[in-house]
């Protein structure tokens, strides 16, 4: 996961006229995708250490999971190993609504000159 981004980043950063001093790095992770924020945050320090991305901030927004029961027409929040099925008819969770994002939302950056 952590190798990915690096890659996906650095593909960007490559695609730029001059060289974009980033800064931050701006995530939107759903909690569906089972991803660890700490466990990322960790890894994309120690993997990014010396290089281009040494010191940038990951920022991670976490994207609680909504479900909607097609049976009576409900859109319920959930939780990981707790609830998979509507609060109110107790069908099992089919349609998704948010939670399973994982994706860059934007990148902060100046031009060195």
């Amino acid at each position: 996961m952590t190798k990915a981004l690096i890659i996906t980043i650095k593909q960007w950063w490559e695609s730029q006229p001059g060289c974009p001093r980033i800064s931050a790095i701006h995530l939107m992770i759903g909690k569906f995708t089972c991803v660890e924020p700490v466990s990322l945050q960790f890894t994309f320090q120690v993997q990014t250490r010396n290089t281009f991305l040494d010191g940038v901030e990951l920022v991670i927004k976490e994207i609680t999971i909504i479900a909607y029961c097609h049976q009576c027409q409900l859109e319920y929040l959930t939780k990981i190993g707790q609830q998979y099925s509507c609060p109110r008819c107790y069908h099992p969770m089919e349609d998704i609504r948010s939670g399973r994002e994982l994706k860059i939302e934007r990148i902060e950056y100046s031009l060195e000159e």
